[in-house]
């Protein structure tokens, strides 16, 4: 494990002036919380800082369901909120996506903010013996697309980056319009979680728009009638500690036998969370007639490019929709 120094503030004004950031392999101070998956980046020499500043203790972890949605703190554990009453009432799809990730053991030590931070399982960023991985080295080159490439994106890609995004939590997130509040050393800003996460483009090794000195301190979900008939489904290798080959997110609200809105997102086949308006678009006024959302879902693969191995997502998250949305129906 490369040597670091760890900083442990009096407070997050403290934290915050120490400048950290997340998401960037060319930081050289870096937040850390759970730690669940820095610690395995630091075993691994995936990653390199100087110092890391520990939140522990200095996040709001308060989860509060209320009339007008959800908030959940920054530093809730992912435990905590999946087994939350609120939660698994009103917003099951989150409950779902969280019960799906990691281990018991993992879920009681990460927290929400660093869930959503969490870097890429792509096999060539992780293992430094690769040496050409753009998001770990800019300009190296990107070793998965002509690689083995089974386990990666098909939407949002670059010709520099194909590395998917790993948080089931996020997917279910997006679905539901969620936000997140950042809080940094020039104040408070709010932003959709959808524009958390920036797409690969040209430069793969900046993640997300955190500036350095910010963090998330919480995340807010509006209220919606969709929200409680949800449903998150995972498609692994194996039953569990296994991060998704295609997973779909939905939520949906009825208007007799048809639907009156649906919210569709997408995760293991996109380079951040993948929302799908075109596919919501087409399943508003649709009945659960099976070739109606099949219809629907089809649209889920406009712009998708796969790479040879990972050919079979194009399909297969097709597939995963029309499940979900059925599941979600019957709840």
């Amino acid at each position: 494990m490369h040597p670091f120094i760890l900083e442990r503030p009096r407070d997050l004004e403290a934290a915050l002036a120490l400048r950290a950031q997340a998401g960037r392999n060319d930081a050289p101070v870096e937040y850390i919380a759970g730690g669940t998956d820095m610690v395995q980046l630091l075993q691994e020499y995936a990653r390199r800082p100087e110092r890391l500043v520990s939140l522990a203790g200095l996040l709001d972890n308060r989860i509060e369901v209320g009339p007008q949605g959800l908030r959940l703190g920054g530093g809730a554990t992912m435990a905590e909120v999946a087994a939350h009453p609120g939660v698994i009432e009103q917003f099951p799809v989150i409950s779902e996506a969280l019960l799906e990730s990691a281990s018991p053991q993992v879920r009681n030590q990460a927290t929400m903010g660093g869930n959503l931070l969490q870097r890429t399982r792509c096999p060539y960023f992780r293992d430094v013996g690769y040496e050409a991985c753009n998001k770990r080295a800019p300009g190296s080159g990107c070793a998965a697309i002509g690689g083995e490439n089974r386990w990666h994106a098909v939407l949002g890609t670059s010709d520099n980056c194909i590395a998917a995004h790993p948080s089931d939590l996020a997917v279910a997130l997006v679905a539901l319009d969620a936000e997140v509040e950042i809080r940094g050393v020039g104040g408070q800003r709010t932003v959709p979680l959808a524009d958390l996460h920036r797409l690969p483009g040209d430069t793969p090794h900046f993640e997300t728009i955190l500036e350095p000195g910010e963090v998330i301190t919480a995340i807010t979900v509006p209220a919606n009638p969709a929200a409680r008939r949800s449903h998150y489904l995972k498609v692994r290798d194996r039953a569990s500690f296994e991060f998704a080959v295609v997973s779909a997110a939905g939520a949906i609200e009825m208007d007799g036998s048809r639907i009156r809105q649906a919210r569709v997102a997408l995760g293991g086949v996109g380079t951040k969370p993948w929302r799908v308006p075109q596919v919501e678009a087409a399943l508003a006024g649709a009945s659960l007639d099976s070739t109606a959302l099949q219809q629907a879902a089809a649209l889920a693969a406009e712009g998708a490019q796969g790479r040879g191995h990972n050919d079979f997502k194009i399909e297969l998250m097709q597939r995963a929709i029309v499940r979900a949305v059925e599941t979600a129906a019957r709840a």
